[in-house]
């Protein structure tokens, strides 16, 4: 029957965990925990419950006798070599006698003379027995008790050799230097050593070499830095001892050399949910039609998971690539509570016992989704540059949670969120039409003509993919440290929570999105409003009472006031009142008054800038600017001519990216009171080629700038010409007109006299 091993937690014990030496430095009974020490001086708490169901957590073989056969497999009798049985028969035969009082061990198979005087139980102890037995054995000849294995035998010898036969039986009196361990190296000197530490150190910084190559390097650094007659184990040994130090090698030479990066904060154990949440982005396996021409393409997939329960609390779809805008606003999704949507049934609702879904409801104004919400308390992501610029820092500070990017080179600092891309794939992605493959030898004869889903369609389908199976599906490997072995969903794993450390329901207000945009600080210029990123936005009833002043802020932007921009929709920008603390959108100067102009991002204003400049266009105001920015976007081509005018993929998908950008940038903001709110594009059914709609905006801006200047061209109305024979009508054509007084002089001859 086998035992359970018992852990020695006294202190200066030491333990391994995951392969790392730890020292208990001291004991809290009381709290049940206890505190390790590691040889860098790095420290960790944990509890006695951890420790105890922890698979990698053994005993030290440095400090426990149990722990010197760490590494093999227990020895048997079977593998004693010929004469070697014999031998433990014999020890055996001794320690029987002196335990029974018979060699055999049964009373009923006594031998001759036995049981002899000194061996007999009725009348001796167990410690006579086995002094008597130190005594018979010290009395042999000695080259006989050296053949026979039994020399220098003393008490204490006795008692170890009994141990060990209880344990093993007749291969626990084996002698140990008959079973010493295989697979091993033979004795390696000094300078043989700090060779191979000095090739391992060399060949880290180089490319991946063979052991081979190793071996010739470490008889030329013993040759030239001891002399030609060291002597150097042959390549077998060499081999071995590598592969027992170092490992096999067959790891990646770039991630062998992150793997010997040092460690910070020592291991971090994920217990609760919102504590850690990998977020990363991934381009989608699935070609779709964008909803401006109709094209396939291929999107990204940014996914926040929640690292304790793995459940996938947010998620966006972008074209092109994110922003640090989208990765801002997924991580404001995973705050707010998911709305259900029109085709959702009653099973997708909010199942969580202990909170009721009405509660939930009431609070967050809608019907909230089975799908957990919370401010995280670390975000963990990759060194990409969406996640590392100062719009990120300043959203962590916002949210109060902390982004922590993973370290070079080590993907599995969010192994879980890399592998649920993988999972989504097999589950989901494969079976979508336009379905790509992992790389392009595994695509199909043509998968962009397969695409059939729309952006919106495809959007609304991962949704309700997630809540509905994803949320319910039954965890295998990734079940809970506390019941390995139970059947838990995410669902499960986040209800579990409640009861652990509770719930603590923060529903953010509406306002937040503006919080998360990009700030400005500038001033607010009398006649023409404020300047952001090289264009003009103004209100004249919002700014009224602020043109020319100055703000109240203090510190570094002391008299400046904070102005929001979305880089996704540059066509406004929003303004915080500083008594009603509203928020109020500032619009392009340079948008026509009447018509909409089409929607543009951070990109295209650029473009207009630099192709304004080109030209040599100096403009007084941004209404100058809108010819050359409806003539980027393509409202002087024919609407019928769009997709043939456009041959470039890249040109019709940026515009793509434009709209969709738009759309995302209106269902993230709130909506205000004389605006009605902006219903979800997932839950209506998706427009595909909507470039007749984007041309028809731009030729109505055109028309709507053209009447603005017609407009402003004239002061007062013309008057309206008289009808013909108007005159006739209103005076009498017969009456002769009155004679002049005086004749007029037409200088005659007599003047000149």
């Amino acid at each position: 029957m086998n035992t359970a091993a018992v852990l020695d937690l006294s202190p200066g014990a030491g333990l391994v965990l995951d392969g790392t030496e730890w020292t208990v430095e001291r004991r809290e009974p009381h709290l049940g925990r206890v505190q390790l020490v590691r040889d860098d001086g790095t420290r960790e708490r944990v509890s006695f419950r951890f420790l105890a169901n922890h698979p990698q957590c053994r005993s030290s073989s440095r400090t426990a006798a149990s722990g010197a056969d760490r590494g093999r497999q227990r020895k048997t009798a079977g593998d004693l070599k010929e004469g070697r049985r014999e031998l433990a028969e014999l020890r055996m035969a001794h320690l029987l006698e002196v335990a029974t009082g018979f060699r055999s061990g049964d009373p009923l198979r006594p031998g001759p003379g036995e049981p002899k005087p000194g061996y007999d139980p009725a009348t001796t102890t167990l410690t006579e027995r086995r002094h008597a037995k130190a005594a018979e054995l010290a009395a042999l000849d000695p080259d006989h008790a050296q053949l026979l294995g039994l020399g220098s035998v003393g008490y204490r010898t006795l008692i170890r050799w009994e141990n060990d036969r209880r344990r093993f039986g007749l291969a626990g009196c084996a002698d140990d230097r008959w079973l010493r361990r295989s697979g091993g190296t033979r004795t390696v000197s000094k300078e043989v050593r700090e060779a191979v530490l000095a090739v391992r150190e060399e060949t880290q910084r180089m490319a991946k070499v063979s052991m081979r190559t190793k071996d010739r390097m470490i008889r030329q650094y013993v040759r030239e830095e001891f002399g030609p007659e060291t002597k150097v184990p042959s390549y077998d040994t060499l081999r071995r001892l590598w592969k027992e130090w170092f490992g096999p090698g067959g790891a990646r030479q770039r991630y062998a050399r992150s793997a010997d990066l040092p460690e910070k904060d020592g291991h971090v154990l994920v217990h609760r949910p919102g504590q850690v949440v990998a977020l990363d982005t991934t381009v989608l396996p699935v070609m779709v039609r964008e909803g401006v021409f109709g094209d396939p393409v291929k999107m990204h997939l940014t996914l926040g998971l929640d690292v304790c329960t793995h459940s996938l609390v947010a998620f966006r779809l972008t074209l092109v690539s994110d922003t640090s805008v989208d990765v801002a606003m997924v991580l404001r999704d995973v705050t707010m509570p998911l709305p259900m949507r029109a085709d959702w049934g009653e099973e997708l609702e909010w199942p969580y016992p202990g909170i009721p879904a009405a509660v939930v409801a009431e609070f967050a104004g809608h019907p909230v989704a089975g799908l957990p919400f919370f401010t995280p308390e670390t975000v963990t992501t990759d060194h990409g540059s969406v996640y590392r610029n100062h719009h990120l820092v300043e959203v962590q500070r916002v949210l109060g949670c902390n982004i922590l990017p993973s370290r070079v080179l080590r993907p599995t600092d969010k192994a879980a969120v890399e592998r649920a891309f993988g999972v989504i794939r097999q589950l989901l992605f494969e079976h979508l039409l336009g379905y790509t493959g992992i790389d392009i030898a595994d695509r199909g004869a043509d998968p962009a003509a397969d695409a059939v889903l729309t952006t919106d369609q495809l959007e609304h389908l991962i949704a309700t993919w997630i809540v509905a199976v994803w949320q319910q599906r039954k965890l295998g490997e990734h079940g809970p440290s506390w019941d390995p072995d139970g059947s838990h969903s995410p669902n499960s794993l986040f209800a579990a929570s409640f009861a652990q450390t509770g719930f603590a329901m923060d529903i953010p207000s509406p306002e937040l999105f503006y919080e998360l945009l990009p700030a400005h600080y500038v001033r607010i210029d009398k006649r023409r409003g404020v300047k952001i990123r090289g264009l003009w936005y103004d209100d004249l009833d919002v700014l009224r009472d602020y043109r020319g002043e100055l703000s109240t802020r203090g510190g570094k932007h002391k008299g400046k006031w904070v102005i929001r921009r979305d880089p996704r929709d540059r066509r406004q920008v929003f303004f915080q009142d500083p008594i009603s603390h509203d928020w109020h959108p500032l619009p392009w100067t340079g948008m026509p008054p009447t018509g909409q102009t089409p929607a543009f991002g951070d990109a295209r204003v650029t473009e207009l800038l630099q192709k304004a400049d080109a030209v040599g266009l100096k403009p007084k105001s941004d209404s100058d600017l809108l010819p050359v920015l409806l003539e980027l976007i393509g409202s002087n081509i024919p609407v019928s001519q769009w997709p043939t005018q456009q041959k470039k993929k890249s040109q019709r998908t940026e515009h793509a990216r434009e709209v969709h950008q738009a759309q995302a940038a209106q269902a993230d903001r709130p909506a205000s009171p004389a605006e009605p709110a902006v219903t979800s594009a997932a839950g209506q059914r998706a427009k595909v080629l909507a470039w007749p709609e984007r041309a028809r905006q731009t030729r109505d801006a055109v028309a709507g700038e053209r009447r603005r200047r017609r407009e402003s061209a004239a002061t007062t109305a013309p008057a309206p010409p008289p009808a013909l024979g108007h005159s006739f009508r209103t005076r009498n054509v017969f009456v002769l007109p009155e004679e002049d007084d005086q004749e007029e002089d037409h200088g005659g001859p007599d003047d000149a006299r």
